[in-house]
């Protein structure tokens, strides 16, 4: 055999190079945050959910309109309409022009919300005459529009109407009545454009100018600005938009944040204690949630001494307290069944831990993710019960302003004036919309099983 040297037999050195990927620790919570801001419609919610958060709360210092003033110049008045008002003299009484001339219906001076006067001659065959007004042309159906007067005595031929006018566009007609009272076939129309006016001593008294030397007969103002309008009692929009939000957001917030947490509170014990405890309460649940809400609503009602028209915000916060519980109940019981087989609890356990602390430190906290979900789930549910129960008058009752009774009120007038009908409604939808969108958000961003392990 040949001898061979053992410094032949050195070892090899290798060099290896390990690539480590890290990553930064992270919290649930913060790893929860960074999911969240990466889907944008949850994210676009919750910055809408805090604008209508500081629409509500800081609104009313920038927009300091008080939403009960009445501004009767400007009744159901849209966004954008001229507020250009002529100054007139003060209101006179009249009672026709003898030498005003001409044959037909005619104006005797330019039409104006402070009046509309009419004069005309004597129809053929007339016992009397009827004075109509319509905001639509006269066509074949002869659909004359609303009477505002009759007048029997057929030698009157003059008429001052001051019915609620507006700045725009009316047809008066002008129909022969015969000697029973019926309509005849002779009449007599005219289109009239109303201009806005008022006088001197009004605009002093609404605060549109400060010294009554400032105006003179035929100058030129501007009313009070309404950025969204006004409803049909004149009221401020925006104003009424943020006394509601106050009602709404209370009832869709504070309701929901009482019943989870007596919901939470429930389920946990339930969940915990098991057994047949566990048995009796969740039937209790199944008891409350078989409770029909609407007729609880009236009961409540009428216990809490709520007449007719008046406004039932607390019986309403009482009645989605009491029953609308078992569902967060139900889901926090499923949790903490799953919790308490973990291995913590036991370990908690053995060193002579309460259920109480059990509870309190560990379990509820390990469900507040789906407590979150769940709140944010309740809120737009809340808010659109209280819309819907105000709006068939079982809520909140005028002149108390909610986004769902200024709907009520608003659909009656929805063919003449949209708007006040569309805004209470679009802020329903965007609140619910938004809400619900964020509630979707949170449950991906919390579920621990979509955790980023890179």
């Amino acid at each position: 055999m040949t001898d061979i040297a053992s410094s032949e037999f050195a070892p090899l050195q290798e060099q290896k190079e390990v690539h480590a990927i890290s990553r930064p620790s992270l919290s649930y919570w913060q790893d929860a945050w960074i999911r969240l801001k990466s889907n944008r419609r949850a994210l676009v919610s919750l910055y809408i959910v805090i604008g209508l958060l500081l629409f509500t709360l800081a609104g009313p210092w920038i927009w300091r309109t008080d939403p009960a003033f009445q501004d009767l110049d400007q009744v159901s008045q849209p966004p954008g309409t001229n507020r250009g008002a002529l100054v007139v003299e003060d209101y006179q009484p009249w009672f026709g022009d003898q030498f005003l001339a001409g044959e037909d219906l005619r104006l005797a001076e330019p039409g104006t919300t402070q009046a509309v006067r009419l004069q005309w001659d004597p129809l053929d065959a007339a016992g009397g005459h009827r004075v109509y007004r319509n905001i639509f042309p006269l066509g074949p159906e002869r659909a004359y529009g609303i009477p505002l007067a009759e007048l029997l005595d057929p030698e009157t031929d003059y008429f001052e109407d001051r019915l609620d006018l507006k700045p725009g566009r009316y047809y008066y007609s002008v129909v022969a009545i015969g000697p029973r009272g019926e309509l005849l076939d002779n009449f007599e129309t005219i289109e009239v454009s109303v201009q806005q006016v008022t006088t001197v001593i009004e605009a002093v008294e609404r605060g549109l100018v400060d010294d009554a030397t400032e105006l003179q007969v035929g100058d030129q103002i501007d009313l009070i600005w309404h950025p969204l309008g006004t409803d049909y009692l004149g009221r401020d929009l925006l104003a009424r938009l943020m006394a509601g939000a106050r009602v709404s957001l209370f009832i869709g917030i504070g309701a929901p944040f009482l019943f989870v947490l007596f919901g939470v509170v429930y389920g946990s014990m339930a969940g915990f204690i098991g057994g047949r405890t566990d048995q009796m309460m969740m039937r209790f649940a199944d008891f409350v949630v078989a409770l029909p809400f609407l007729l609880f609503m009236i009961l409540f009602k009428i216990a809490f001494g709520i007449g007719p028209g008046e406004s039932g915000v607390f019986p309403m916060l009482v009645a989605l307290v009491v029953l609308m519980w078992p569902a967060t109940a139900r889901l926090v019981r499923g949790q903490i069944l799953q919790i308490r087989e973990q291995g913590y609890i036991s370990a908690s356990q053995l060193l002579g831990a309460k259920t109480s602390y059990l509870i309190l430190r560990h379990m509820i906290p390990n469900t507040l993710g789906v407590v979150l979900v769940t709140v944010t789930f309740a809120i737009p549910s809340a808010i659109f019960t209280e819309a819907f129960l105000s709006f068939i008058g079982m809520g909140v009752a005028p002149p108390t302003p909610s986004w769902g009774s200024m709907s009520n009120e608003g659909i009656k007038t929805m063919l003449t004036t949209p708007h006040e009908l569309i805004f209470p409604a679009m802020f329903i939808s965007l609140t619910v919309l938004a809400f619900n969108l964020l509630g979707d958000g949170l449950r991906d961003a919390l579920d621990a099983r979509m955790r980023n392990t890179e």
